[in-house]
């Protein structure tokens, strides 16, 4: 599925089957590298599923997809710029094929806006962001996958190192008056989202 979608994405476009499968190879090594625990295919997968059933509230759908592809395609856990890099990749990549300029820029303010997950003027960033965080409020089993899949994306600190950072993200989101911005993610995942953060808080 994830594959169609970029496909038919990118055929709006562009008619070069040769610059399709080019752009498709990039992201797919991008996000099966072997240091990827999180930031993988299914990431993608679970992103695509959340958005598409708000689909009917998000005004720019071709951006929002631009987005979901390539919002964590170049991630390195040692940088502080990833989201910066995979905005300008996503650039690159969209003038390449004549996206018009309104919706790279929409594009790279939406992966920019997955840095620090605040709330934004445009309503397709806040879904966005949103449905980016929506493992944080899905049942305990899954997001405690999802920490330890964070933790071996992150094997290159020790946990003296790892620990307090980690602890600092989790009390960030806690302190939160409210974590999701649009009423329907915050209704379908807030509450489930403090209990998991919470609870792996409590186990650091």
């Amino acid at each position: 599925m994830l594959k169609e979608t970029f496909i038919h994405l990118l055929k709006n476009y562009t008619n070069s089957e040769s610059i399709i499968a080019e752009f498709w190879g990039e992201i797919e090594h991008s996000y099966t590298h072997k240091k990827r625990y999180y930031h993988t295919l299914s990431h993608l997968d679970n992103l695509l599923a959340q958005l598409t059933a708000v689909k009917h509230k998000i005004e720019g759908w071709d951006t929002i997809l631009f987005t979901l592809f390539y919002h964590d395609v170049v991630y390195n856990a040692l940088k502080s710029d990833n989201e910066e890099q995979s905005a300008a990749l996503a650039e690159k990549r969209m003038k390449q094929i004549s996206v018009p300029d309104y919706m790279i820029r929409n594009c790279k303010n939406q992966i920019l806006a997955t840095k620090k997950h605040l709330t934004d003027t445009e309503s397709d960033t806040n879904y966005f962001t949103d449905a980016d965080l929506s493992i944080l409020g899905e049942n305990l089993e899954n997001y405690m996958v999802y920490a330890q899949n964070v933790r071996k994306e992150y094997s290159v600190y020790p946990d003296p190192v790892y620990i307090p950072g980690r602890k600092k993200v989790l009390e960030h989101f806690i302190k939160m008056e409210r974590i999701y911005k649009t009423d329907y993610f915050y209704h379908k995942f807030e509450n489930q989202a403090k209990h998991n953060l919470q609870f792996e808080l409590g186990r650091l």
